[in-house]
């Protein structure tokens, strides 16, 4: 053997774990930018599915909640501290309170989620289209039930409340959208 064909001859060889398979190795990576669906009619309706409006309405409705309850405990635990408490006695007064009306701001944007997803989703469902008036309507029926049991009258001024809030937050979604570039 000459010195010339052993320096051709490398002394390794690139490790290629797909070489038998015969698959194209430049397209192996390239992932889909875009979500895959079994049918094009999922790919057409761009709209959450019922459960994930659940889990989406319910937990952010319970976690705004807490944070909003949380804070206003706090507030509400360090304006309750006699001027006598130690520091120690003021943190457990700030925590008790704050945690106390947190959960129960909480449960209460948790279950107003809960019934409008399951509204707005029977209404959607029921009516065949998704648009304004189906917020609008799962708002005033998610007030009205939200209050029935104080009394008609209350729930009938619940319900106005929840469905121009829905009203204004889908208005208000759809004008961030057109002109807030994100």
């Amino acid at each position: 053997m000459t010195n010339s064909s052993a320096e051709k001859k490398p002394a390794y060889r690139q490790y290629h774990p797909y070489q038998d398979l015969q698959v194209p190795i430049e397209n192996l990576y390239n992932l889909p930018t875009s979500p895959e669906y079994l049918f094009h009619e999922e790919a057409a309706v761009q709209r959450r599915s019922w459960s994930e409006n659940l889990q989406y309405y319910t937990g952010s409705g319970y976690l705004a909640g807490a944070i909003t309850g949380g804070i206003k405990g706090s507030f509400e635990g360090l304006k309750a501290a006699e001027p006598g408490d130690t520091l120690k006695l003021r943190l457990n007064r700030v925590l008790n309170s704050g945690g106390q009306t947190g959960r129960r701001f909480g449960n209460s944007l948790g279950v107003l989620g809960l019934i409008f997803s399951g509204l707005e989703s029977g209404i959607v469902h029921y009516r065949g289209t998704d648009d304004l008036l189906n917020s609008v309507m799962a708002g005033l029926g998610t007030g009205a039930l939200y209050r029935a049991a104080k009394g008609p009258r209350s729930a009938a001024i619940a319900g106005v409340f929840g469905g121009l809030a829905a009203g204004v937050a889908v208005v208000g979604k759809q004008a961030m959208k057109r002109y807030v570039p994100i």
